[in-house]
């Protein structure tokens, strides 16, 4: 078959929309530029820019996953908060396994130490959203009631399968020496962890975005996105993609989970449904099924989050809910919402 044939629809856009469409690239700066503005003091700016940046990355990564998920299968998966939890625990395992590199004042034996603990928590969840797929997921494809309640019964059970396993306390995860401590910029100190989330976030993002435009798999996600039926029918397996998207979720939810847990430095077996609401908060504000939506938005929560903490702690509470208001406001369907063949 040939590609040009699975091309998503481009329809020759008007000048007025394309500049509407590219408005929210600017929200995160004029973000950044408030936060200044209302702060005052740089080098506190700077720090919870950073902190707020990071947030907002590790929020991403569990985000992104959802958001592909529900764009392709159009499955509501509670889920996966399951995962992100699962994810957390097995890096916990890991990294105690191999304390003695954590410990090490090496910083290769370090980050070696992060990466297999990263790896080995992807390898299990993306498994278990292999099972979680077949068992629970594809029996109620189509019915969106069904899958909230399924899937929020997977959750369920999931957690207590961590107290059977892990047992129901909260456990403690310390990072290796060389994420401790902070680098000192000017008058502003920073997080080594923070500097190391943000890096990972970007370049997952700068990898989700390649390989969903410039590769043919990504090719055929986004044509499913668009219009599953005609991928279909000219000869593509498009349940097999679907298995596959749903397991790439999963496993993007490990890894959340594991540098969820590394950022709070303590894992419970219910941290991944407190996650949840953040995630599904980014994911509407980014638009379902959009990877350049989501990752707007989990900037803009994470920075959102941090600038009313230091400002009105009160307020902190709310602010999340309350940008996802304005944002759907302004846009109902998100940043970047996807538009489905009808």
């Amino acid at each position: 078959m040939s590609e040009q044939a699975i091309k998503p629809r481009i329809e020759k856009i008007p000048l007025s929309e394309q500049v509407f469409r590219k408005l929210p690239i600017f929200l995160v700066p004029l973000l950044a530029l408030a936060g200044l503005i209302a702060i005052g003091n740089p080098a506190s700016w700077l720090t919870l820019t950073v902190a707020g940046l990071a947030m907002g990355m590790m929020v991403f990564i569990m985000a992104s996953g959802l958001t592909v998920v529900f764009g392709l299968m159009d499955v509501i998966n509670f889920g996966h908060g399951a995962f992100v939890t699962v994810g957390a625990f097995v890096g916990f395992t890991v990294l105690a396994w191999v304390a003695g590199w954590t410990a090490s004042p090496s910083v290769l034996l370090n980050l070696a130490a992060v990466l297999v603990a990263i790896l080995a928590a992807m390898l299990v969840t993306g498994l278990l959203g292999y099972a979680f797929e077949r068992v629970i997921v594809m029996p109620v494809y189509g019915d969106h009631l069904k899958q909230i309640l399924v899937t929020m019964g997977g959750l369920i059970v999931a957690q207590q399968m961590i107290h059977v396993v892990w047992g129901p306390d909260e456990m403690h995860l310390s990072r290796p020496e060389a994420l401790q401590g902070s680098v000192v910029l000017g008058e502003a100190a920073i997080e080594k962890y923070r500097l190391v989330a943000v890096g990972i976030g970007l370049a997952l993002f700068l990898a989700m975005r390649h390989v969903l435009k410039k590769t043919k798999i990504g090719l055929l996600v986004r044509a499913g996105v668009e219009n599953g039926e005609m991928v279909e029918a000219l000869g593509y397996r498009i349940r097999r993609l679907f298995l596959l998207v749903f397991m790439t979720g999963s496993a993007l939810a490990g890894l959340g989970g594991v540098m969820w847990g590394l950022y709070q430095e303590t894992i419970t077996a219910h941290m991944g449904s407190d996650i949840m609401v953040l995630v599904f908060i980014v994911v509407i504000i980014g638009g379902l099924g959009s990877v350049e939506g989501c990752f707007i938005g989990a900037l803009l929560v994470g920075l959102l989050a941090n600038y009313t903490a230091f400002l009105a702690p009160k307020v902190a509470l709310i602010s999340t809910i309350a940008l996802m208001v304005a944002i759907l406001m302004w846009r109902p369907q998100g940043l970047y919402p996807v538009v489905k063949a009808k």
